[in-house]
Parts: structure tokens; C-alpha cells; sequence
């Protein structure tokens, strides 16, 4: 059985953005929906992750993926069902993980869709966000570069966010001590109940003195997701060979396409990296994908034991999305910032 779709309401990228986001780069729209052709689906998306990595994809330059077309639909990761199938191996009703961007509906290659859905108990929406990208790169930047040790310090910044938080709870898994930054005292009181030894608010004027404090043996690991001020205290307490998973910087990513003046710190900063041998190594998620099928099993169990906590953020409407993404990379968000479309 399949269901007759023939349009999609879409959001899509009018504009491309000078600084911060604006509601004018984006465009609602309803678009018709292409026919099916052998080996794609057509699938209803009931559920959109917003993500900080989407602010690049609205520039023109050079990254690890393409940027978004202007006049195309937005990107984005969807938890969608397929609704009508010309491919044999995904049958109608099948939930999915897919890249069904910012719309109602999308027409895709069989061969996109990265993931099939076993709830298994689980909300759906966590495979948008504990059991899907955000806990992968956790899992998967602490497993193969961060590499902690039982003792070791560890920090990591956006601490109350969906990366770092399962970084603060994985790490203390494996025995490290744990300082978490967030931004805000309700945010800084969350990262405490997920079990770190310190969680700080960047917003404090004393913050680079409180993580001093907090870290007085230094750092042997800073998990990335932020940059600016925050790596600026963190760097140094870094100790000699300290490693630093980066699979972020947000606190910058409103100044792509502005021109921001200031000391140039790269001679400094490489020569840390190589008196202290540091291993700075920037990752993408999707270079593990190895490790993924572990990571579903591990994390679904440790799940439904609660082993691991989560909080999720959702929006409703594919209205909500633009200001939303606003407030994201503001950091209004708490939790994972999820769009629920039906």
C-alpha cells in the first residue's frame, strides 16, 4: 500500500547570509513533488534535527560537504517514514533516518538513506539526537581521539548540549574526571546532575580563574564544540600531549562572511601544539562510521538501563525552524533542538 503525495511545504534557502542568519535568507514555499523513479522513495518526515553544522552549509565557500543551493530546499536529517517505494528493499511503512531537509515531504534515493529504524522503546526522536549523530560523535570522538584514561581530565565545552553532554557521561564511564562548561546557571545546573565533578558557567567574569580552579592539574583531554573564549582559558592549562577532539566551533560560525579584525595568534598557538605535542585533530562524525553499529547497540542499552540521560528540545511546525536555528546558534536551545512536523 502507498500513500499519494504530490507536494511538499518547504523551507528553503532564499539568501545567503552576511553574519548571523536572517528570516529574509529563507523562503516557506509549497513545491510539487517529482515522480518516483526506480530505486527512490517517497517518504513523510515527522521529524527535523536542527544542527550548528547547517550555518556552513548556507555559505558558498569550501567545507567538508557542499553548500545548500540558493532556492533549494534547507538541509537536514529527518526521522521519516516511506509512504510510497520503486525500490525493493524499503517497503512501505518503514521508519527511517534520511536526508529529508526542511519540508513535509521528500522524494530521495534508496541508496541516501543512512539508517532504518528499530525503536526498540525508544522515542523517535532520539535517533536525532542521544542515539544518532550528536551521541556518535561523542562516542566516537572520545573513543578515537580523545582516548581518556581512569584519572585523566577531561573537559568539554557545551556541556548541557547533546554532544557534550553524553561526552561528560561517557567519559565518566570510563573513569576521568570531568569539568563541563555550559552557558547559563540553569544550563550549568543541568551538566551537575549528569554526574560532572565541575560544571562551570562561561558566562561567569571569573570563568577563566574558576576553571583554573577546577582544573588544577590541568587538562588531558578538551573535547571541542565551541571555540572562542572558552578555548581561550582553556589552552593554557592544556598538558603536554593533552588531546583535542574538535567537531566544532559555534561560537564563531556567525562570523563567516564578516571580516573580524585582530592579533594574529596562529605562530603562538602552533608553537604550543608542537612544545606540548598536542593532538589537535578536527573530525567529522561520518569518518567513524565503522563504529556506528556499536554505538546503536551500546547506546540503546545503556538506554533503557539509564545509564545515559538526555534532554531534547522541540519545536513545533516547520514554521518554528528558522527561528529556532536562530536561537541555536545563539544558544537559547536546551537540549537537542528537534522540529516536529506533524
Amino acid at each position: 500500500m502507498s500513500v499519494s503525495v504530490s507536494s511538499t511545504d518547504r523551507i528553503v534557502l532564499a539568501s545567503r547570509p552576511n553574519g548571523a542568519p536572517v528570516a529574509a535568507n529563507f523562503r516557506r514555499e509549497q513545491a510539487a513533488l517529482p515522480p518516483l523513479q526506480p530505486g527512490q522513495v517517497l517518504l513523510r518526515n515527522h521529524y527535523l534535527s536542527l544542527d550548528p553544522y547547517m550555518r556552513g552549509r548556507m555559505e558558498e565557500g569550501p567545507s567538508y560537504a557542499p553548500p545548500v543551493a540558493l532556492d533549494a530546499v534547507m538541509e537536514g536529517r529527518t526521522v521519516s517514514e516511506v509512504v510510497a517505494s520503486a525500490d525493493d528493499a524499503l517497503t512501505v511503512g518503514t521508519l527511517v533516518i534520511a536526508p529529508g531537509g526542511w519540508q513535509t515531504h521528500a522524494v530521495v534515493d534508496a541508496a541516501s538513506i543512512s539508517r532504518r529504524l528499530n525503536p526498540a522503546g525508544l522515542p523517535l526522536s532520539t535517533a536525532l539526537g542521544v542515539h544518532g549523530m550528536p551521541g556518535f560523535t561523542a562516542y566516537a570522538g572520545l573513543q578515537e581521539i580523545g582516548r581518556v584514561q581512569p584519572g585523566e581530565t577531561l573537559v568539554v565545552a557545551a556541556a548541557s548540549g547533546p554532544v557534550g553532554a553524553t561526552v561528560v557521561q561517557l567519559a565518566k564511564q570510563q573513569g576521568a574526571r570531568v569539568v563541563g562548561i555550559a552557558g547559563g546557571e540553569a544550563k550549568r545546573a543541568y551538566v551537575e546532575t549528569l554526574g560532572a565533578d565541575v560544571a562551570l558557567d562561561h558566562r561567569a567574569d571569573d570563568f577563566a580563574e574558576q576553571l583554573r580552579h577546577a582544573a588544577p592539574d590541568g587538562i588531558d583531554v578538551y573535547f571541542e564544540n565551541v571555540g572562542g573564549k572558552v578555548f581561550d582559558a582553556v589552552l593554557p592549562l592544556l598538558n603536554d600531549f593533552a588531546r583535542v577532539p574538535v567537531c566544532g566551533t559555534i561560537a564563531t560560525y556567525n562570523t563567516r562572511g564578516v571580516q573580524v579584525p585582530g592579533p594574529d595568534r596562529l605562530p603562538g598557538f602552533f608553537s604550543q601544539v608542537l612544545r606540548q605535542r598536542l593532538n589537535v585533530r578536527g573530525f567529522i562524525q561520518s569518518d567513524f562510521n565503522d563504529l556506528f553499529p556499536r554505538f546503536e547497540q551500546d547506546m540503546a542499552q545503556w538506554l533503557r538501563e539509564g545509564r545515559i540521560q538526555y534532554r531534547e528540545d522541540i519545536v513545533q511546525g516547520l514554521d518554528a525552524a528558522p527561528d529556532a536555528f536562530f536561537g541555536l546558534l545563539q544558544g537559547r536551545n536546551f537540549g537537542k533542538l528537534v522540529v516536529k512536523l506533524d
